[in-house]
């Protein structure tokens, strides 16, 4: 059966339609309010010559049907968001975006960074696009309020740290202050994260004059100088509106299949941050469609939707939908306006100018990075450019705690979100036999979103022993047409399948520094988990050495107290009170720990 044909048995409901290739890939996500209208529309003449691109490429075109078109919309973010489509408009960078989160929940919350925003009961700040700006923040934060940022669950201190003497912290570990100061502190965070100023200098102003009549005067001059420090901060911020509101000023500027959004944060009249985002596949798309979709897409993970946003042009036919979604999302009515005059109207074009500028620097380094990967492509003679370049490394010491590394370049950059780790299953100290292994279940899972899509060069760190063994695994898996080299290190010779003679680029050939950028990440990547499992096996062995203890009592008090070293602080009943345990064998754990 055709598309065409497949198509007219589409009901008319709203849902979700994808096409997919011959291997069941994604290349496009849509939502329609009538899935039958809309699919059937791509089979009509004149369609752009990107519609027409895919449309060649399709092989399968599958359907959800949801209850509404709202419900259709959040379907449509998730999918783009986990499977980016190669023919959707999605966010360049698509990390998970670092977000400050505050754990409400607990007794004595924390403030820690977290690429996860999860339904846990805790506060969520963020996204941060730039992770400058909130490892900025975070600091920030640790100068105005004395909040405790060490990791402990269960407190186990006997004694305040530097930070309680330093006045940075109130050791809460060490009851020197209760849950109702110490929750106030976290409010204040709250405020000041929220950008509402003008109320936690209020707030701050009269708990100093509380302490000044209690005759406190010492508390009553920390409390001064942290509102003379919001104030410094606060005289920085730009004020762009007279009244005290909270909106959000997005603005979008856009060149060939490049796409570059700002967007302007303003709470109580005050420009307190700006954010952006580079977008792809922008090309052969209405300047509406593709705000619609960054739209979508930057407010799918807000942690915060104001009550107003500016848009430098219309949301097209979605405008009205959208709207809808994000008033239901925030739990009060939002209102997207594109105005024509007046503050608003120069709020936008400032937002629309740095758009410009930020859109003219991302297009340099896209000319540089092509450069750079033409380069790679003539010098390993590649068919076209590698987009998408992946490089595995194996570490381990003497054969025990292997472990091994794929990281990941995407258009000459790396992609974190990528990488993945992998523990070495094969035994003792072979090279080779752990490259396979690692290789082989690699594109063992080449179906599976979370390695997607496959490269367009495998990069190996070593020499020819593990290239062989990398190119019989991808041979073995159906993948020996991918293009695999192993770059050693020192005389930076790459080796290629069916040459006798190494690859020798000059020393100062940009290709080969891209090529020693790859595999040094891989190196590094390798190392640092081969640390951290040494570390764990280590700490797991000497604790296995008491009696009484196996291994879910060692993962309980590990779990408990987080180190060998709060482990060994710990008092005989702190250590009874870990769940699985008793007084008998925690005696035994304080006995063992402090002989």
């Amino acid at each position: 059966m055709s598309f065409a044909d497949r198509a007219a048995h589409i009901p008319d409901k709203p849902g979700v339609y994808l096409f997919k290739d011959d291997r069941g890939r994604i290349l496009y996500v849509g939502k329609a309010k009538s899935l039958n209208k809309r699919v059937r529309s791509y089979f009509q003449r004149g369609q752009p010559t990107k519609v027409m691109a895919m449309l060649q490429r399709a092989q399968e075109l599958d359907f959800i049907v949801t209850d509404s078109e709202i419900e259709a919309l959040i379907l449509e973010c998730n999918l783009i968001k986990q499977h980016r489509p190669r023919y959707n408009v999605v966010l360049k960078d698509d990390k998970n975006y670092p977000y400050i989160k505050i754990t409400v929940n607990e007794e004595f919350p924390r403030v820690l960074i977290t690429r996860r925003q999860l339904k846990d009961g805790a506060r969520y700040f963020g996204p941060y696009t730039r992770a400058g700006a909130m490892h900025d923040t975070l600091r920030l934060l640790k100068k105005l309020f004395p909040f405790r940022s060490c990791t402990q669950q269960r407190f186990t201190n006997r004694r305040p740290c530097l930070n309680f003497h330093i006045k940075r912290c109130l050791a809460p570990c060490t009851g020197q202050v209760d849950r109702e100061r110490y929750a106030a502190v976290i409010r204040e965070v709250c405020l000041f994260l929220e950008g509402r100023h003008d109320e936690l200098v209020k707030d701050l102003t009269a708990r100093m004059q509380e302490a000044a009549e209690r005759l406190e005067f010492e508390r009553a001059a920390e409390l001064r100088d942290q509102i003379q420090a919001i104030e410094q901060v606060v005289a920085r911020q730009k004020i762009v509106s007279t009244r005290l509101e909270d909106r959000d000023v997005v603005a979008l500027a856009r060149q060939g299949d490049t796409g570059q959004a700002v967007v302007f944060q303003v709470r109580q009249g005050k420009l307190v941050s700006e954010e952006s985002l580079t977008l792809r596949g922008t090309a052969d798309k209405s300047e509406e469609d593709v705000l619609a979709a960054f739209v979508k897409q930057y407010y799918s993970c807000a942690s915060f939707i104001p009550p107003e946003i500016l848009l430098n042009r219309s949301l097209g036919e979605e405008e009205e939908v959208i709207a809808a979604w994000l008033t239901a999302a925030r739990g009060g009515k939002v209102r997207l306006e594109t105005p024509r005059r007046g503050q608003k109207r120069e709020l936008v074009a400032m937002a629309e100018k740095n758009a410009s500028l930020l859109l003219a620097q991302e297009v340099v380094k896209e000319a540089r990075d092509a450069r750079v990967l033409a380069e790679v492509a003539r010098a390993l003679d590649l068919p076209s450019p590698p987009r998408r370049m992946e490089a595995f490394d194996v570490s381990h010491l003497q054969g025990r705690e292997a472990v091994a590394s794929m990281v990941v370049f995407q258009d000459g950059r790396p992609k974190p979100d990528a990488y993945r780790r992998f523990r070495v299953r094969s035994k003792g100290p072979d090279d080779f036999a752990a490259m396979g292994e690692v290789v082989a279940r690699r594109f063992a899972r080449a179906g599976d979103p979370k390695f997607a899509p496959l490269p367009d060069l495998v990069l190996i760190d070593g020499g020819k022993g593990q290239l062989t063994a990398a190119l019989k695994a991808m041979e073995a898996a159906g993948y020996g047409e991918i293009p695999v080299f192993a770059l050693a290190k020192e005389e930076e010779l790459i080796y290629a399948p069916g040459r006798s003679e190494p690859i020798r680029l000059c020393r100062d050939a940009a290709a080969l520094h891209l090529l020693q950028r790859l595999r040094d990440e891989a190196h590094r990547f390798a190392v640092e988990y081969h640390r951290a499992a040494r570390t764990k096996k280590t700490l797991g062995s000497l604790l296995e050495e008491i009696d009484g203890i196996g291994a879910a009592r060692r993962r309980a008090l590990l779990k408990a107290f987080g180190s060998l070293e709060a482990i060994k602080r710990a008092s005989v009943e702190e250590l009874a009170r870990v769940p699985g345990m008793n007084r008998k064998v925690a005696e035994a754990v304080h006995r063992f720990l402090n002989s």
